[in-house]
């Protein structure tokens, strides 16, 4: 079995020391909380997760989901993890306690969805979308809804899914051709096929309860005419228990690159013409109203690209600091011992650049939590402010956090050498479950051309100008630090060509088309960007740490001997030293991309549409 590695240091440190955890436990929403029940809480949650979670991870990608008979059974061990995720808590851990959850900030739980999602991806998913499509009952459905399933949805009694997509209706959900037809008794009967549904069918729970986009006969085409209804596998009857089968059929499950464990399922509704649903909302809202879910699984997404992007990395720098290989420069004889590849400078390289970016990921994930629940405590003007920033940074955390993921598992699996291709380590699953991400939920290029296109023009654009704001502040109160100004200076350098070039495409002549041709590298642009911004203000608060530290043992600055001796000695003070060396180095070797990306925007180019393919 390969062991779950978590980076809980740095999880910690997001929470705890860095952002503004004080502003959330004032609030009445999270007062009865305290740094150490938050603390308590993560430790929990990954001795949960490197259990039972992690040891069936394996299993899911070696058996996987089994298809026979028109039903769906899942891996081995997958029953016991699942249940012990459920019975600790662990399915909806920032949840309304009102329904069973535990009331925890959205900024604790992306910790404990990190360490979910990085023991066991493909179990995870299911976790996900039974909180997003029970959050849907809870947000649109009425009492009745609300009472029947969300308790049982939020707890892990039942398990929810979301169903969008239809063999000819992908990306374009305008297409959708699933019928609903209203009943005399309120409810409606639905027919249609859907197809890539995630954890559509399995044997974890005697129900599950489907989000279902359809049309209903006299509604207009396109996305407009669409509404939402809750479909149930099998009936509830009155007294709250698993009724009839309700007609909702797995035809087949899909055979896939990744996340094999994760049963990918397409579903017939109505095949016998007795399957029914009810209304969440208003009939023609439903793409509105599924957007909320959507949007709650693309920030979750990017959870998912960070989450197997650290575990892919801490796996590989715990086999650098153990495989032998090589000697070092200064002594090459084939009598020396060999040594660690963690000593090799292109393997430090590497590793430091994987860790980089994983920190950059986690506290845009952490931030985006944070505004989340400031969004929750607050009211006017600065809930408009924080909401928007959540908005506009969900598609950067899905895209952009997903395909840095990718790169940080490719550059983990490189670490590996030949072993790495192996089903002998964890590194090829890594690398194979985290493209996933890069697809499902609204492929990446959607993504930026939803930032481009509509979360740029959020509250008149303010949202974005605040965030800009802020990088250029972190360059300007840095830029005379003694450690940090050159990373300080390369960050307000890359800020003012964001804000200049990537911004300014909408002044150009041809400027619908550039931003078309241009979404995905700006959305680069900006995560590379907010990646040094959040990384040089961490970096900050480590430095003044680590020198606390230092004035505390009463080591010399000047003294690089004792210096050295200390941080081999401390744990505490490595971490902090770190912490600096990945900024310095996340400044100088990705911030520079920002200028090679906006050549091209800057010069206008468009030879994509004048090729001819």
């Amino acid at each position: 079995m390969h062991p779950y590695r978590a980076d809980l240091r740095d999880v910690k440190f997001n929470l705890l020391e860095w952002l503004d955890l004080g502003a959330l436990l004032r609030s009445d929403r999270y007062k009865d909380f305290g740094p150490d029940d938050l603390e308590t809480v993560l430790e929990e949650a990954l001795k949960v997760c490197k259990g039972s979670v992690s040891a069936c991870n394996e299993a899911g990608d070696r058996v996987g989901a089994i298809w026979a008979a028109g039903k769906v059974s899942t891996a081995p061990g997958f029953d016991k993890a699942y249940r012990d995720l459920a019975e600790n808590g662990w399915i909806s851990p920032t949840v309304n306690p009102e329904f069973g959850g535990m009331g925890l900030p959205e900024s604790a739980g992306s910790g404990i969805s990190e360490f979910i999602m990085g023991a066991n991806t493909a179990l995870s998913l299911t976790v996900l979308l039974t909180r997003g499509a029970a959050h849907l009952i809870e947000s649109f459905g009425s009492d009745a809804l609300k009472a029947t399933y969300c308790e049982k949805m939020y707890t892990g009694i039942w398990t929810g899914t979301m169903c969008l997509t239809e063999p000819q209706a992908g990306s374009d959900l305008g297409d959708i051709k699933t019928r609903a037809v209203k009943q005399p008794d309120g409810s409606y009967k639905l027919s249609g096929e859907k197809i890539f549904i995630t954890s559509g069918d399995h044997d974890l729970t005697p129900n599950i309860i489907h989000a279902v986009l359809a049309r209903t006969p006299e509604a207009p085409q396109g996305p407009k005419g669409l509404s939402l209804f809750v479909v149930p596998k099998h009936l509830v009857n009155p007294d709250g228990s698993v009724g009839a089968f309700n007609d909702v059929k797995c035809a087949n499950i899909e055979h896939k690159m990744g996340i094999h464990g994760s049963p990918t399922c397409s579903l017939v509704f109505g095949s016998e013409d007795h399957c029914r649903g009810w209304l969440l909302g208003r009939e023609r809202a439903g793409l509105l109203l599924m957007f909320q879910m959507m949007n709650a699984a693309r920030y979750e997404v990017g959870l998912q690209g960070l989450a197997i992007a650290s575990a892919a990395h801490q796996a590989a720098l715990a086999y650098a600091k153990d495989r032998l290989q090589g000697r070092g420069a200064a002594n090459r004889e084939p009598s020396t011992p060999q040594i660690p590849i963690v000593q090799h400078p292109d393997v430090r390289r590497s590793l430091l650049l994987q860790s980089a970016y994983v920190q950059a990921m986690r506290a845009l994930v952490s931030y985006t939590g944070w505004c989340m629940d400031m969004a929750h405590v607050t009211g006017g003007a600065d809930h408009d402010l924080h909401q928007g920033t959540v908005e506009l940074l969900t598609p950067i955390c899905k895209a952009w956090c997903s395909d840095r993921g990718l790169d940080v598992a490719n550059a983990a699996m490189q670490c590996f050498g030949g072993y790495g291709y192996t089903a002998e380590y964890p590194a090829e699953q890594y690398l194979r479950d985290v493209k996933i991400a890069a697809i499902y939920e609204g492929t990446n290029g959607i993504q930026s051309l939803d930032l481009v296109g509509r979360k740029f023009k959020l509250q008149s654009g303010e949202p974005v100008k605040r965030l800009l704001g802020a990088v250029d502040r972190t360059a300007r109160e840095l830029a005379d630090h003694a450690v940090l100004a050159p990373a300080a200076e390369l960050l307000g350098r890359a800020a003012k060509e964001v804000s200049e070039t990537a911004l300014g495409l909408a002044s150009q002549e041809n400027a619908q088309l550039l931003m078309l041709l241009n979404a995905v590298p700006v959305l680069d642009c900006f995560g590379d960007l907010l990646g040094g911004h959040f990384l040089l203000q961490q970096a900050a608060l480590a430095d003044a740490k680590l020198s606390a530290l230092l004035q505390e043992r009463k080591v010399a600055p000047s003294d690089e001997a004792a210096r050295t001796a200390f941080l081999a000695d401390s744990e505490e003070a490595r971490f902090f030293h770190n912490k600096v060396q990945a900024a310095l180095f996340y400044a100088h070797r990705v911030l520079p991309n920002i200028h090679a990306r906006t050549v091209a925007l800057r010069a206008g180019e468009t030879s994509a549409m004048k090729a001819v393919f």
